[in-house]
């Protein structure tokens, strides 16, 4: 593929993300479905959005899936590889970063072809690499059990580095790693860029983290928790998270800095069904049904939520 062709599929993709990052209302003639069906069995877990495109993880086999938001069709992207798919997230040049959750791994894939394009081994069992978010120079992962963050250096032109050339961010501070239940979850950088902010699922509280010496501070959101939070969305200031056994997403304001937030209500819907994380498309929010109190079977059915952001 020639420099113009790269050049042209870099601008287009950048464009649809673009489109994802402000949601509008929908039109009372909007025929885009509320509901998506992924596969039976699928048990999904992240998801991705570009454009009229998202993409799924799934966390029994690996196996990523895209669905058209306008239709509901989908295909298999990549296939089953026997560890997870958790968090996800898509980059400009149309790579799709995964976390592998009990692999403790990541892996980079070629939304186009399918193609593994590089992965990272970040550390043994006991570890369960969570989630991932994306800055300027860097992709961040959190392992829900161990108190870490895994950075993995884009250089220059996004460039990937080679398969160590990683580096693990001990967290100090207000966090404290507890033994029981799901500890580092969701993870987003803050409206200005300069740091990260984490949720521990199992406190229900929301840590600002310096990314330069993995020095963290609770987030100061008056009268709020965020207990089972999972998955984190972004948005301007906005700053949704989703939490799952709860069946709602928290809606919070934050400032810059990501130091304190208002807290601004919840958003529920009767299609609920433990939703895990969330991602912006097309003027709606798309929330996969991890369905984690249904017992999973090859033919348990799995959805994908669509609701308008506040």
């Amino acid at each position: 593929m020639n420099r113009r062709i790269r050049t042209a599929l870099g601008v287009a993709l950048t464009a649809a993300l673009v489109t994802t990052a402000a949601p509008a209302p929908a039109t009372a003639h909007d025929r885009r479905p509320s509901v998506i069906a992924l596969p039976d069995g699928f048990q999904p877990e992240g998801v991705a959005a570009a454009g009229r495109y998202a993409w799924f993880g799934s966390r029994a086999t690996g196996e990523i899936y895209r669905a058209d938001l306008i239709t509901g069709a989908g295909k298999q992207v990549s296939p089953a590889t026997g560890t997870p798919s958790l968090g996800l997230k898509i980059d400009p040049r149309g790579r799709l970063f995964v976390a592998g959750g009990t692999a403790g791994d990541a892996r980079v894939i070629d939304t186009r072809t399918g193609a593994v394009l590089a992965s990272y081994r970040f550390a043994d069992a006991p570890t369960f690499v969570n989630d991932v978010t994306l800055t300027r120079d860097a992709a961040w992962f959190t392992d829900s059990n161990r108190p870490v963050l895994y950075r993995l250096p884009l250089g220059r032109g996004g460039k990937l580095p080679p398969a160590g050339g990683f580096t693990t961010l001990p967290l100090t501070g207000d966090f404290q790693q507890t033994g029981t239940g799901v500890n580092l979850n969701g993870i987003v950088p803050t409206p200005d860029g300069r740091a990260l902010i984490v949720v521990q699922s199992n406190t229900g509280t929301l840590f600002r983290v310096d990314p330069a010496t993995g020095v963290t501070t609770a987030v100061d959101v008056p009268g709020a928790t965020f207990l089972n939070g999972d998955g984190l969305l972004l948005l301007g200031r906005t700053l949704y998270v989703v939490q799952n056994f709860l069946n709602q997403v928290a809606v919070v304001d934050l400032n810059r800095s990501g130091t304190a937030g208002v807290a601004r209500g919840v958003i529920t819907d009767p299609g609920f069904d433990v939703p895990t994380t969330v991602a912006a498309a097309l003027g709606r929010l798309y929330l996969p049904n991890g369905r984690f109190t249904t017992p999973p079977t090859p033919t348990t059915p799995y959805t994908v939520v669509a609701v308008d952001a506040r």
